[in-house]
């Protein structure tokens, strides 16, 4: 499960533990991005800051856990780098299954080599009940025979809520874990421009995912 995680909140809590228990899955991997690929329309946070803000939000699951990969890599952070590197740490003894937003996934033809993504995993598209996603027949069928959308409660919540609920003093007790948001607090983030001591290997995110 890629993304900005610019906070984490429960929104991609929920649809993480969603997807595992629908499709077995053994475990799910949280990968916030290193340097992004696609500019953002904010200032991303650091991406030390996202990756310990995930590390807390997913310990507490035995099921989850936090990766590096991103952070560490030099470079523009691609969905499909990853997925080679998963393919190959794993040489084909496990079935990998990508989780991203609805509105990520309508935008797949404008990522870095998405012909071999779709050759590499299987998608999951999680969006809120009753959202209406006539467009992802506009995507080609090949694409559509590897993508499943799922419904999952709860993901209302927005990073981009968060973000500008903290800059405002406004609550945010009850969208993200209390360890996430006593970091955010200790740290100050999504304050005075959100800027810490805490070196980064890059700003603004990747290929649109899980925000």
């Amino acid at each position: 499960m890629g993304g900005t995680f610019d906070p984490i909140h429960y929104g991609h809590l929920v649809i993480a533990e969603e997807v595992r228990e629908r499709y077995g899955l053994e475990r799910v991997i949280f990968i916030p991005c290193g340097t992004p690929a696609h500019k953002k329309d904010y200032e991303v946070t650091p991406a030390e800051h996202r990756y310990l803000m995930t590390v807390l939000a997913t310990v507490s699951n035995p099921n989850f856990e936090t990766s590096r990969i991103e952070i560490d890599r030099k470079g523009p952070s691609y969905a499909v780098d990853t997925l080679r590197a998963f393919q190959e740490s794993f040489r084909g003894a496990a079935e990998i299954v990508f989780i991203t937003g609805a509105d990520a996934i309508l935008e797949i033809l404008t990522w870095h080599q998405n012909r071999e993504l779709m050759r590499i995993c299987r998608f999951v598209a999680a969006t809120r009940p009753g959202y209406p996603l006539a467009e992802l027949e506009n995507l080609p069928p090949e694409y559509l025979k590897q993508i499943d959308v799922v419904e999952a409660p709860g993901i209302e919540i927005s990073s981009t809520d968060l973000r500008y609920r903290i800059s405002h003093d406004l609550p945010i007790r009850y969208l993200t874990p209390p360890e996430t948001e006593s970091y955010i607090r200790k740290h100050r983030l999504y304050r005075d421009g959100g800027k810490s001591g805490v070196e980064s290997t890059g700003i603004p995110c990747h290929e649109k995912r899980n925000e």
